[in-house]
This record gives structure tokens, sequence and C-alpha cells, in this order.
């Protein structure tokens, strides 16, 4: 199948739900998207939702609630079936309708918000995955086009200024306050957006994770749009 990601090493693309949580990932590859063209009305069921909170978490009951049109009972259809699919892999997939998360703004040289490039980590072998139904879509971006931020000289010794402690605890420091898992892109980095229904498998930090986790990041919500999104 061609699509815009067939050339991509960073990335597998995948037909069906059985390939994209059963295939490995191997070399460069730890992004995997399962590519879909939805139908369906997602802004309708956005437009019927209620928001509470910056973060809403959605359930399939409050989907099921909603009166719909014939398009909107399709894209109800398709995320209710992607919870399902999830659920019973073993998962445990949140459908949230987002106006914004939370911003780190504590530090003016490094941030440890979703909006900052960044990877999972996980004691247990685990994926992230993710879809996004309607509104700005997140980014990837491939390993070797960016830096942990702990490595940057300058970010690493105004780091060092805040820890108060030992050098052997300073790297204890770093994983504690998630500054570890943080990246700048290098200048001609290029990264890739994830698109609107495609479901996507990222590798995640973890000890018997075989290749290096994926970078990604939350994007910046449209102006008055919100967004609908499918994440665990």
């Amino acid at each position: 199948m061609s699509t815009i990601f067939s050339n991509n090493s960073q990335i597998g693309v995948v037909t069906a739900f059985s390939d994209l949580v059963n295939t490995h990932f191997k070399g460069e590859m730890n992004a995997l998207c399962w590519y879909r063209n939805l139908d369906g009305d997602f802004n309708e069921i956005v437009t019927k939702l209620s928001l509470k909170e910056n973060v809403t978490e959605v359930f399939p009951e409050d989907l099921i609630a909603l009166q719909l049109s014939e398009k909107g009972n399709t894209a109800r259809e398709i995320i209710l079936n992607d919870l399902q699919l999830l659920t019973d892999f073993g998962a445990s997939p949140s459908l949230n309708l987002l106006k914004c998360y939370e911003r780190d703004d504590e530090f003016d040289f490094i941030s440890t918000d979703v909006y900052s490039f960044h990877v999972d980590r996980s004691p247990i072998a685990t994926n992230t995955f993710l879809c996004t139904y309607h509104g700005a879509a997140s980014d990837i971006v491939s390993n070797s086009q960016a830096e942990q931020k702990i490595l940057i000289p300058e970010v690493r010794a105004k780091l060092k200024e805040l820890h108060d402690g030992t050098e052997e605890e300073f790297e204890d420091f770093l994983k504690e306050n998630y500054f570890d898992l943080h990246y700048q892109l290098h200048p001609d980095a290029e990264p890739i957006n994830l698109g609107l229904g495609h479901l996507w498998r990222l590798a995640v930090d973890h000890p018997k994770q075989q290749v290096l986790p994926c970078i990604h990041r939350a994007p910046i919500e449209n102006e008055g749009e919100y967004r609908l999104l499918l994440i665990c």
C-alpha cells in the first residue's frame, strides 16, 4: 500500500489492527501506522460533546447517548470499535475531548509538558497508541534528528544549578523530574505529522525495548477548535 508514510524508514504501515499490534519494531522503525481514510462526521460528535475541563475524558456511554446523523453515527461506530479493539488487546484506551493541555513554563530553558518533543517511559513492556479523529494531530521525529536536552551543555549546566545534591545523585534528579525524556530538534529536522484517522503505535522506553523510543509531541491546538483523541 502506498501512503505518504511508506517511504519513511521510521514508520511501518499496516492495513489491519492485528498487524498493528503484532508487527515487531526493528532498526530505525519505532512507529507503526494503521493507515485509514475514515468515513463519518467526527466534527458532529465534537460539537455535541460537553467540555467539562481542558481535557475531558469521554466514555462509551457518553458517545452512545448522543443523537447523531447517519455520518455522525458512522464516526461513533468507528471510535467505539477502536476502543473495543484496544481493550480486547489488553490496553486501557482513553478518549479525550481536548481544549488544551497544561503548560510547563517554570523554566525558560527546558519544558516537560507534552508540547515538548519527548519519549514515553514505562517500567513494563508496553506501547503508546493514539489516533486523532478531529483537530490538530501529533508529530513525531526521527531519533537521528533530535538530541536529549540534558546533553546540551548550556541546558545541563542550568540543571546542575537547580540540583541540590551530589554529582552521583544528578542522574536520578534528571529522571525523577522527567528532564531526560525531552528532546531538542536539530536545525534541519523534519517532523512528521501523524494526520487524522490513522491509529498509531509508538515505541516506548522500557527494559525490553529493542529500538529507540519514538520522539513525539502534542500539537498546538487550532484556535477555536477542540481535538478528539484516543490515547493509551
